[in-house]
């Protein structure tokens, strides 16, 4: 008897069995958004150690996330043009190095000036990275993964803030702020080694595959998905930004350091549940983390004075905000295809600039209307926010 020409029918969710997610290249993604973050935010932690090493004030001293936050905004969208045609991994290494430079001049700079020339570095080097990440981790993957594994490739930028930042200040106040910024050299070219050996190349667009932000910017759904993540972000960082004053004047300016926690510790739930349901329900999860926050908005409105209540409103602001980023960037890349990497940039842009603008904004309700100004501002944005991603249904936000 022979078998040599037996064909066997498997059953259709045997034979399409998704393969498994390639998890180390995925953690690799997740680290140098950890070192991205992590870049931008320690000197926050560390503020008096570097003017008191640099003899600048705490103000000037400051100003190092700022010029960071102006080399990403400034350096998005024209950088990530202009390298649509180089290799994936090239560029993503190009990116990791920058951080690497930035941070080892940072440890060893005894000039405000040159220090500040590398934040900028930092700063145009994760404009960069942003725009990469989400892209490569779903060339990665089929299509019905794409969600999961830029959930796992984004989880390093909440691990950062809620752990990296914390356990970074701790060791500056161990060992010193320029042994952090050196420490964190290091593990950027340990990361590079890592991405050399284990993450897969791709190649850039070819000349006539290019994309121009003109017509990225007409792709049906992009303008949405760009229009909820300025009008979410910006929502979130009038809050953030001014928790502190938030908290004094309701007589809890002592629990910031633990309000904080509980919002780093449920983010990471919010990413973790975003990860198991995203590749099947990207549009409820926008919708409902969209309406927890306003929820969460709601009671800090209404109960800004009960300890209890403001810890259960900013967990549930955290797990709404904890998996934002991923949707975003899963909706603007399933949204754009191929002009993926332009549309991410677009989406860093107007991320960095809801940033500032929720600095902005928030500065001038903190200073003409004070701190209850902050939650119905933050309901109304949020209102808008959920009528655009409702009525993105066909593009953007789908139906599936």
């Amino acid at each position: 008897m022979t078998i040599a020409n037996t064909h066997i029918e498997l059953p259709p969710d045997v034979a399409q069995a998704p393969a498994p997610l390639p998890i180390g290249s995925l953690f690799a993604l997740a680290l140098a958004a950890f070192i991205t973050i992590l870049t931008e935010a320690l000197p926050a932690g560390l503020l008096t150690q570097i003017s008191e090493g640099l003899a600048i004030s705490e103000a000037l001293a400051g100003q190092w996330v700022t010029v960071y936050a102006i080399g990403s905004l400034l350096a998005a969208i024209p950088l990530t043009a202009a390298t649509q045609g180089m290799r994936r991994r090239s560029l993503l290494l190009s990116a990791i190095a920058g951080f690497a430079v930035a941070n080892t001049v940072t440890a060893l700079s005894t000039s405000y000036g040159l220090t500040i020339i590398a934040r900028m570095l930092g700063g145009v080097s994760a404009g960069l990275l942003w725009a990469l990440l989400a892209g490569y981790a779903a060339r990665m993957v089929p299509e019905s993964q794409k969600g999961r594994a830029i959930a796992i490739a984004m989880v390093g930028a909440p691990l950062a803030l809620s752990l990296g930042v914390p356990a970074g200040t701790l060791l500056g106040n161990l060992i010193g702020w320029r042994m952090s910024f050196a420490l964190m050299s290091l593990f950027a070219i340990a990361l590079m080694v890592w991405v050399r050996l284990k993450v897969p190349d791709f190649p850039g667009q070819t000349a006539n595959k290019r994309f121009g932000l003109g017509h990225v910017i007409t792709l049906p759904g992009v303008r949405p998905v760009l229009f909820v993540v300025l009008s979410f972000v910006l929502a979130h960082n009038i809050l953030f930004t001014y928790i502190a004053p938030f908290l004094g004047a309701a007589g809890l300016a002592e629990r910031t350091e633990q309000v904080l926690l509980v919002f780093g510790v449920t983010s990471l739930l919010g990413i973790w549940v975003v990860g198991v349901l995203i590749d099947r329900h990207l549009r409820p999860l926008t919708l409902a983390g969209t309406t927890l926050f306003a929820i969460a908005a709601l009671m800090l409105w209404v109960k800004n004075d009960n300890l209890v209540v403001i810890y259960i409103a900013v967990g549930a602001w955290g797990i709404a905000f904890g998996g934002a980023g991923t949707l975003f960037q899963t909706a603007i890349a399933k949204t754009s295809g191929d002009a993926a990497d332009v549309a991410q940039s677009m989406l860093v842009t107007a991320w960095n600039l809801a940033i500032a603008g929720g600095g902005i904004i928030g500065g001038v309700l903190l200073d003409y209307l004070g701190v209850a100004a902050f939650a119905p501002a933050l309901i109304a944005l949020l209102i808008i926010t959920l009528t655009v991603v409702w009525s993105a249904r066909h593009h953007g936000f789908p139906r599936i």
